[in-house]
């Protein structure tokens, strides 16, 4: 169901792309704005993990510094058929963790040192297990292309704003006028349209890696249990986490209520936890 998701929902961002080129740049348009986007995000897909590991001084840790750590990747690699990624450790004390890397071959698995002293082994296995179905998902993969479409989305909807006020009185015949207006209109709801489908790809991938986590480790109650943890905490003592790095993160360290979770890039908490918790009792 989640992989259905995903699919459906990137086909959507496709045809609302496709809507918008053909109002607003027509093909020519559209194809230029596309490959800005592709380009900018390729550079992210190819340097990202590096840029993210600096941004939290992230330290790559040995198997003689980490040992736990190192054991229970190594034998979740080995289930789950994954090349074993580097492995860092993050100076905060908040517990969190999260994956990155472009492919599975250069993956890395980061952790903060406060879910080191605030999980079981269980749980953080759990924890592991689910980073790592991000890596075996190709979930940064799919992001980046999510970006893209919905970054060639944005170029479109800023060419039309910045064509308008600068074009805009040079055609006051109604017809024009009308043009003019439902341009400006495609232009204001097209990214928020576009920003609400990535974010809920994005809740897909989540439950997704939630669930394959679970199936990878053989205990979906850890999982479960330390997500509990990890938000309880984090509610407490936030993270100090840049927002356009938030959506990797296995909790999200920018608590939001209400509204705000219609923006979140993750999934409500306590749905994850249910469904975790029905995923035990039946397996399937």
């Amino acid at each position: 169901m989640n992989v259905f998701k995903t699919v459906f929902f990137m086909t959507l961002l496709t045809l609302l792309l496709i809507f918008v080129g053909n109002i607003i740049g027509g093909r020519e348009g559209m194809i230029m704005a596309f490959a800005f986007a592709l380009i900018i995000n390729l550079f992210s897909y190819w340097f990202s993990d590096k840029i993210v590991l600096m941004m939290y001084r992230a330290k790559e840790v040995s198997p003689a510094e980490a040992p736990k750590l190192h054991k229970i990747v190594a034998n979740l690699c080995t289930k789950a058929e994954l090349p074993k990624p580097r492995i860092y450790m993050i100076p905060q004390q908040t517990p969190n963790a999260f994956a990155t890397g472009r492919n599975p071959k250069h993956a890395a698995v980061a952790v903060t040192e406060g879910i080191m002293k605030l999980l079981s082994d269980d749980e953080l296995e759990g924890v592991l297990s689910h980073e790592l179905s991000h890596v075996g998902n190709r979930d940064i993969l799919i992001s980046t292309i999510v970006a893209t479409i919905a970054g060639a989305i944005y170029m479109l909807a800023n060419w039309a704003r910045w064509a308008a006020m600068f074009g805009g009185r040079r055609d006051s015949r109604e017809g024009g006028t009308i043009r003019l207006v439902a341009i400006l209109v495609v232009a204001i709801l097209a990214p928020i349209v576009a920003t609400l489908i990535q974010l809920a790809i994005s809740r897909s991938r989540e439950y997704l890696a939630d669930e394959s986590g679970a199936r990878l480790c053989g205990r979906p109650l850890s999982l479960a249990h330390a997500l509990r943890k990890l938000y309880n905490y984090s509610n407490q003592v936030p993270l100090q986490a840049n927002p356009t790095t938030a959506h990797m993160f296995i909790v999200n360290p920018l608590v939001g209520k209400g509204l705000l979770n219609l923006f979140s890039t993750h999934p409500p908490i306590e749905r994850r936890i249910a469904r975790l918790e029905e995923l035990a009792i039946n397996p399937r």
